[in-house]
């Protein structure tokens, strides 16, 4: 699986809170979840950029 988020930026963005190891792999699982299916409603649309209403 490819990595797409970055872990410093999440670490900041919560500021103070703690970080599980494996919510790292959690995030990354749902956005690889969010993308797919960005793609597919595209693909439905029949076109092939992925648009924010895709989301």
């Amino acid at each position: 699986m490819s990595d797409y988020i970055v872990q410093s930026a999440v670490k900041e963005e919560l500021g103070e809170m703690n970080v599980s190891a494996d919510f790292y792999d959690a995030l990354d699982e749902e956005v690889a979840d969010l993308l797919a299916d960005a793609a597919r409603r595209a693909d439905g649309n029949d076109r092939k950029t992925v648009q924010p209403r895709d989301l």
